[in-house]
């Protein structure tokens, strides 16, 4: 099972105090180069991929914990130990517009620690696709703002996302590896973070939308005006809460579409025409090729998965990826048995990394005293994904 998990992260404003940060930035440099020491940089690449191992970090270091500030406060924490630390990491991009700065960070972060062209010019593909991802084929009402690229001088990377639903006022944050990363557009992610379960979620990164993919391309290889009058059949079929399905021969069980879905899935339907015209004169030859033309946005995206689902009966998936609470299980075996060999995992690894830190006795007892009250909170706080499903 390689789960996906899930916790709060309420919207939070303000700013760390000085002497609080330089402090963090001084316990992250150690704890970098002893892990990095120990395992390898690639392995720290891989663990902050992890999102339990990220959150933990970040309690570690002394921030909130049910905080959406613990993804933005941590990447820059991170940006400036890793040059204390002098591990041969890189970090591009942050909040913001520092995000919007990530290709010229990549080149630059790149060159310093040694990266070859190659894998520079492949990072800021990565770091444009990955960010398309999650804002066009994962559309679940949380805009991103955060985005940062880690990267070893091997080539190994990760990538932190974060968005935020202005309505509740809550954050979801957005994992990615390498080294688990086997798909782009199938079940990429590495583990997701966030606390409400939404309805209605337009979720392209599940398996079982994996056939409109097909679909969604062989669409933009078309004639723009034909999905154009495509477009409007759809909004004819679901005005009246049916598919087209519903009158061809042996498919009239096809059930009708539920009402009290129809104005989520239909709003907003729109297209951009001029960037769908560039796609077509490209052609490109699959989904990871259609996001990275230039005007293909979400709401293209959703129009064509809704053309794919309503006019070619192809199955898209609009459930959130969110499921069930708990990180490691409950003890009541609900909603499976606690898997105590991954907490004491967990635990130990986290215990390790503050120990073997080259701190005061004083500081490793505060540190301690810390991370076992998170380990106390942390079970029942999580959502888990179960993709052994």
């Amino acid at each position: 099972m390689n789960p996906m998990s899930f916790i709060e992260l309420p919207l939070h404003y303000g700013g760390v105090p000085r002497w609080l940060f330089t402090r963090m930035v001084r316990l992250a440099s150690k704890i970098l180069t002893i892990i990095a020491d120990e395992y390898g940089e690639s392995e720290l690449i891989n663990r902050i991929g992890n999102p339990l191992w990220f959150h933990s970090l970040s309690m570690v270091l002394g921030f909130d914990w049910d905080s959406s500030g613990t993804t933005t406060v941590t990447t820059a924490v991170l940006r400036l130990a890793v040059h204390e630390a002098n591990v041969s990491i890189m970090i591009a991009g942050g909040k913001g517009r520092t995000a919007l700065l990530t290709p010229n960070l990549i080149e630059r972060e790149g060159d310093r620690i040694g990266l070859s062209s190659s894998n520079i010019e492949m990072l800021k593909n990565i770091s444009k696709l990955v960010a398309k991802v999650d804002s066009c084929l994962l559309q679940d009402g949380y805009s991103l703002y955060h985005h940062a690229v880690f990267a070893s001088k091997n080539g190994d990377w990760s990538i932190v996302q974060q968005g935020m639903n202005t309505n509740t006022r809550l954050a979801r944050r957005y994992h990615w590896s390498s080294r688990l990363l086997q798909n782009f557009t199938i079940r990429p992610h590495s583990g997701i973070q966030g606390s409400k379960v939404h309805n209605l979620v337009l979720d392209l990164t599940s398996e079982r939308s994996s056939k409109a993919h097909d679909t969604i391309v062989d669409l933009v290889n078309m004639n723009p005006k034909k999905i154009q009058r495509e477009l409007l059949l759809v909004k004819r079929c679901l005005k009246h809460n049916h598919s087209l399905y519903k009158w061809i021969e042996n498919h009239d069980t096809v059930p009708d579409i539920n009402p009290r879905v129809l104005k989520l899935r239909l709003v907003p339907v729109s297209i951009n025409w001029k960037a769908l015209e560039k796609a077509y004169q490209l052609n490109p030859r699959s989904l990871e090729e259609l996001l990275l033309v230039q005007g293909i946005g979400p709401s293209t995206i959703r129009a064509l998965a809704l053309i794919s689902e309503i006019i070619y009966g192809d199955e898209v998936d609009w459930q959130d990826p969110l499921r069930y609470g708990y990180a490691f299980g409950g003890k009541d075996g609900i909603p499976y048995p606690v898997n105590t060999r991954l907490m004491d995992n967990v635990i130990g690894m986290l215990e390790s990394a503050i120990e073997e830190a080259k701190l005061s006795n004083k500081e490793r007892l505060i540190l301690l005293k810390r991370l076992r009250g998170l380990i106390k909170r942390i079970k029942g706080i999580y959502y888990i994904r179960d993709l052994s499903k």
